[in-house]
C-alpha cells in the first residue's frame, strides 16, 4: 500500500506533471482564483477551480468567464458540470480555449439543486447517460479529461467500480473518489476502503477523498484505499494551507506557511479579503467573502466577541471590515493547527 511519502512524489495525468499528489479539492462557491492562488503558494500539488455549470458557460451566462479563467498557475484545471452532451462538449472547449491543461467532470457534487437538474452524483444513477457525457467531452479536447465521483448514489447502488472502469475505457485520465454516496451528503464517516474497489477496477491514478485534513489522516485513507494522490476539501476552510501542510509532511519538509504571529495571520487574511474586492468588485466581493471570513474567525479566533464578530461579517463598509478583522485577530494567539501548518 502507498505511504504518506508516495504524497510527495509527482504524478503524471495524461501528459501533465502534477508536482505533488495532495489535491484542493474544487468546491462551488470556495476555490475561487484568490484561495487556488493561495492554497498553490502553500504548496498543494493541484488545484480545481470551482464548479462551472456547462450550460451556463456554452450560452455565456455572467460570471462564467472568472470560474474558468487562467490565474497563471502553472497547472489550470477547470471542473465541469452538466448533463446535456453537447453544452459539455462546448463547455470543455470553452474551457480548453482559456488554457486549461485539465478538464474535470463533476459527478459527484450531492447538492439538491444540481441533483434535481439530473447533474452532479444524480448522473451515477444513468452510467449509459454519464458515459454519454464523458466521450462527448474527451471528444471535443485535447487536454486530459478527469472524473470526480462518489461511491453511489446510496448504499443499494455502490457502482463506482464499474463507472470507473467504463470512463478508463471512454479515454478518462484520472478519478476522484468521495468515500461517500450521494445520498450520505457529508454524513458520518467516508468509506476509504470502498475507494479500494475502484483502485482494483482501473489502471489509471486514483484520487482518493473525504474526512482528510492532516497527515495522520492523509496516510490513512492512503492505507485503506491504495489509492495514488489526496484530495481536501473542508478542511480548507479558513485555512488554505492545508494541502501544502500535509504535502510538505510527506516530503519531510517545512511547510510554505506565514508567520507565526496574530498580526501576520490578520494581513493575510485582510490580504484575502482584498483579492476577493478585486476579483468580484466591492458589491458582490462583500457577500461572497463573508463566509470566508466567518471560518477564519471560527478557526482562529473562536472568542471574539458576538458584536466584533457582527462588525466584520455585516459591514458594507471595507475598510470597517478591515478594521473590525485586525481588532478581532490581534489579540488571539495563533492555533497550534496554524502552527503546525506554518
Amino acid at each position: 500500500m502507498p505511504e504518506l511519502t508516495t504524497l510527495a512524489s509527482p504524478l503524471d495525468v495524461g501528459g501533465v506533471r502534477i508536482r505533488n499528489r495532495v489535491f484542493l479539492a474544487p468546491m462551488s462557491g470556495i476555490t475561487d482564483e484568490p484561495f487556488r492562488q493561495r492554497a498553490h503558494a502553500h504548496g498543494a500539488g493541484l488545484v480545481v477551480s470551482e464548479m462551472v455549470a456547462s450550460g451556463e458557460l456554452a450560452k455565456g451566462r455572467a460570471g462564467c468567464d472568472l470560474r474558468i479563467r487562467h490565474s497563471g498557475l502553472p497547472v489550470h484545471m477547470v471542473q465541469l458540470a452538466g448533463r446535456e452532451a453537447a453544452h459539455m462538449a462546448e463547455g470543455g472547449r470553452i474551457a480548453a480555449g482559456e488554457g486549461a491543461d485539465i478538464i474535470d467532470i463533476n459527478m459527484g457534487c450531492p447538492a439538491k439543486k444540481v441533483t434535481g437538474g439530473y447533474a452532479g452524483s444524480a448522473l451515477m444513477r444513468d452510467l449509459d447517460h454519464a458515459l454519454s457525457l464523458i466521450e462527448a467531452v474527451v471528444g471535443a479536447v485535447a487536454v486530459p479529461v478527469t472524473l470526480k465521483m462518489r461511491l453511489g448514489w446510496d448504499e443499494s447502488a455502490l457502482n463506482a467500480p464499474i463507472l470507473a472502469r467504463r470512463a478508463e475505457e471512454a479515454g478518462i485520465k484520472m478519478v476522484t473518489v468521495h468515500g461517500r454516496t450521494r445520498c450520505q451528503f457529508y454524513q458520518g464517516k467516508a468509506d476509504w476502503r470502498a475507494i479500494a474497489r475502484v483502485r482494483q477496477a482501473v489502471s489509471i491514478p486514483v484520487v482518493a477523498n473525504g474526512d482528510v485534513g492532516s497527515p495522520q489522516e492523509a496516510a490513512a485513507i492512503l492505507e485503506q484505499s491504495g489509492a495514488d494522490a489526496v484530495m481536501i476539501g473542508r478542511a480548507h476552510y479558513g485555512a488554505p494551507w492545508i494541502a501544502g501542510s500535509v504535502a510538505a509532511a510527506a516530503a519531510g519538509i517545512s511547510a510554505p506557511g506565514i508567520s507565526e504571529t496574530p498580526r501576520a495571520l490578520a494581513d493575510y487574511v485582510v490580504a484575502h479579503y482584498e483579492d476577493m474586492l478585486s476579483l468580484y468588485g466591492i458589491e458582490s466581493g462583500l457577500r461572497q467573502a463573508r463566509k470566508h471570513l466567518g471560518w477564519y474567525l471560527d478557526r482562529h479566533a473562536a472568542g471574539v466577541s458576538a458584536e466584533q464578530r457582527k462588525r466584520v461579517l455585516t459591514s458594507f463598509e471595507p475598510a470597517e471590515v478591515i478594521l473590525g478583522l485586525r481588532d478581532a485577530l490581534a489579540d488571539i494567539g495563533m492555533s497550534n493547527e496554524l502552527r503546525s501548518a506554518a
